[in-house]
């Protein structure tokens, strides 16, 4: 079956079903692979982007649960027409206390409808998953604070993957399980942002102009690994600012990209506090950035490596729950530390380099950063193939410290 499959193309289907077809490939692939994802026990909204696996998750773990898919078209237009279909369908099965309703945010209305059976049924357990939270803040929809816990399932870890864990190939297609278990892994990638401006974007009327918004996306990926300047994005992508900052949060609503905060507790030095861009997968990040004669390939790579570590090390905290935050640090005088991972249990400073062998000045910034909190681990993560200790500082091949990246048993550095 897959190699029927393997044939298909966006140039030989339409997007949406080409969309189909791929994910039915994730689905038969990707499931053989467990998720660290843990749920809570309580009813909960599952975010994450699309293609990341959570249709896939929720169908090996709740088979036999109540589905309300809103992709389907037959379905949305039935429950766009009468939310309160949900109600009878919950009443005509009654032996059902797991309800699935997938890509939520279509029909926002049915958060309503969901909260009065939560008042009705204790014994009910609603999963409701999203690729957007936009329409549902535009509904002005509180996310039923309170009663519905707020999870978020991530692209795959190195340590998921185990022994198929490859970093060449995770550095050029991303880890996205839509896109890297499929046979063609380039026109998955090439096809899925064109899948969200098509479909996200443009069907549903978020900008006006969807060549401003397809030039911004790629504008603002050179901002990948770095400070967010909106300034400078505004004018490569030719719009004022205010619309740039509408459409980073649109690119934030739909999980797409996210923003790391400058770490600035009791500085005793002057700290930056721009924040830095990433888009949320590197794979993602490779297919929207333009390469040219004029663009250094290693600079690419560099910030294709460190937007690898930032994504493992999101869905690492978010896995873990145990209360850390992920930041970044820079001095006004230009030390600067790629990633700081605070929190209750847990201090380290990571600083990543696509270089082969650790040189004095790849370790100044954690050096510094060590003056300022002793408290902290300093981690060098490089592309060499050596463990080693430098002034205090762990030099760890990027090859060694992604899998061994376990949310629920951390490495004890």
């Amino acid at each position: 079956m897959l190699g029927t499959f393997c044939c298909l193309t966006p140039a030989t289907l339409p997007l949406y079903h080409y969309g189909i077809v791929i994910s039915i490939m994730s689905l038969i692939m990707a499931s053989l692979i467990p998720r660290f994802f843990k749920p809570p026990e309580q009813s909960f909204f599952l975010f994450g982007p699309r293609g990341t696996g959570k249709s896939t998750w929720l169908r090996e773990n709740h088979p036999d649960a109540l589905w309300v898919d809103l992709l389907a078209p037959d379905i949305y237009r039935r429950f766009e027409a009468r939310p309160e279909r949900l109600g009878e369908l919950v009443a005509g099965n009654p032996q059902k206390n797991v309800v699935v309703i997938d890509e939520v945010q279509k029909v926002p209305a049915v958060l309503d409808v969901v909260h009065g059976l939560c008042e009705e049924r204790k014994d009910l357990r609603f999963i409701l998953t999203g690729s957007s939270s936009r329409k549902l803040k535009r509904a002005g929809v509180d996310l039923l604070a309170g009663r519905l816990l707020l999870r978020t399932l991530h692209p795959f870890m190195a340590t998921e993957l185990g022994k198929n864990f490859d970093l060449d190939r995770a550095l050029a297609w991303g880890l996205v399980p839509l896109i890297s278990h499929a046979p063609e892994p380039k026109d998955t990638l090439d096809a899925y942002a064109n899948l969200y401006l098509q479909e996200e974007v443009k069907m549903e009327g978020l900008v006006r102009n969807i060549g401003d918004f397809s030039r911004f996306l790629e504008a603002v990926s050179f901002s990948h690994a770095s400070l967010l300047n909106i300034s400078g994005v505004a004018r490569e992508c030719q719009v004022n600012r205010k619309t740039t900052e509408g459409y980073l949060q649109i690119l934030e609503d739909l999980l797409l990209s996210y923003r790391i905060p400058a770490f600035t507790r009791r500085a005793r030095r002057a700290t930056s506090t721009h924040p830095k861009f990433f888009y949320f997968d590197t794979g993602v990040f490779r297919s929207l950035r333009p390469a040219g004669p004029l663009d250094r390939t290693e600079e690419i790579e560099g910030h294709a490596l460190e937007g690898l570590v930032a994504q493992h090390l999101a869905a690492f905290i978010a896995y873990r729950g145990s209360g850390e935050k992920l930041f970044h640090w820079r001095t006004r005088s230009g030390s600067e530390v790629d990633f700081v991972i605070y929190g209750p249990r847990l201090f380290w400073a990571i600083e990543v380099k696509n270089t082969g062998r650790v040189r004095p000045e790849d370790t100044r910034s954690l050096q510094a950063f060590s003056e300022e909190y002793p408290q902290a681990r300093t981690i060098l993560l490089y592309r060499g193939a050596e463990r080693l200790v430098r002034d205090n500082i762990l030099c760890l091949p990027c090859e060694e410290f992604l899998p061994e990246l376990h949310p629920y048993r951390p490495p004890e550095y």
